[in-house]
This record gives C-alpha cells, structure tokens and sequence, in this order.
C-alpha cells in the first residue's frame, strides 16, 4: 500500500496555471518593467521634443533680436545715424561731447577738427570751445557718397 501512495503521489498531473507562482510572478514583472520602460521613453521623448522646440524658440528670438540690432544700426543704408552735443550750451573753456553714430561710412570727418573721428555706431568726442562753434560731421561711403549734418554748440 506505501507503494501505490509514492507512484499516485510522484505524478499528481497537470497543475492549474493558478497554481504557479512562478508564472504569474514572472509575468507580472515583465509587464511592470514593460510599463515602466514605456513610461519612461515616453517621458524621454517628450522632453527631447520640448528641448528641440526650445532651441528652436531661442533661434528665432536670437535671429529677430539680431535683425533688429542690424536695423536699428542703419541697416544696409548709408546715413548719418545722430549728431548732437550734450550740453548744448556751455561756458567759455567748458567741455562738451560730441556725439555722433554713422552707418555703412568708409570715413568719417569732423570740422573744426577736435579729436580723432572713425566709423562707430555711437561714438563721442570731447570738445572746449572757446565760442559759439559749428560743427559739421562729413561721412563717406566705399562709392564715394557723401552725408553732412551740423550742429552748433553755444558758449555763453
């Protein structure tokens, strides 16, 4: 009788699926780590879209911010940007600067002469005189255009 219970024991048959801890355990971390690499190349490749459209947004405002900085320069224009004194006024001796920005200028001249002058957007010079004084700022391009401005700085 021990016999036949170790030979009907050593073969109990099929086991239920249920049964198997190893199975569904195993199948159960497979689709968790499935969701979880999914969830996280999901979250990868959002944030590589945001950082492309990001980097696309910061190239367009530094293309704007540069087209506006060009045009507010003069541009492809020869020109005589500004020319002014500041003070305007001043007493006998006192110093005042004189301010001028050109655009596209191969040369630029000062008359009276009183410091040395180049090609600037913005650029100033000082200047003492000694009476009322004209100054005419001359600008020449590469073809050989000129453009003249003037201003007269009072001394009182």
């Amino acid at each position: 009788m021990l016999t036949e219970w170790k030979s009907a024991g050593s073969n109990p048959g099929p086991r239920s699926l249920f049964r198997n801890p190893l199975l569904y355990t195993t199948t159960l971390l497979v689709v968790g780590a499935l969701y979880a690499g999914g969830v996280l190349f999901f979250r990868w490749e959002n944030n590589r879209d945001a950082d492309r459209r990001a980097a696309e947004e910061d190239a367009r405002q530094k293309a704007a911010n540069a087209q506006r900085a060009y045009d507010s320069l003069g541009g492809s224009q020869f020109a005589i940007l500004n020319f002014y004194a500041t003070p305007s006024s001043v007493h006998p001796g006192q110093a005042t600067q004189l301010c001028y920005g050109v655009s596209n200028a191969k040369e630029v001249k000062l008359d009276p002469p009183v410091a040395s002058v180049w090609p600037s957007a913005t650029r100033c010079v000082a200047a003492s005189p000694r009476k009322e004084t004209t100054y005419t700022l001359t600008a020449v391009d590469a073809q050989g255009n000129t453009k003249t401005a003037t201003l007269t700085v009072q001394v009182k």
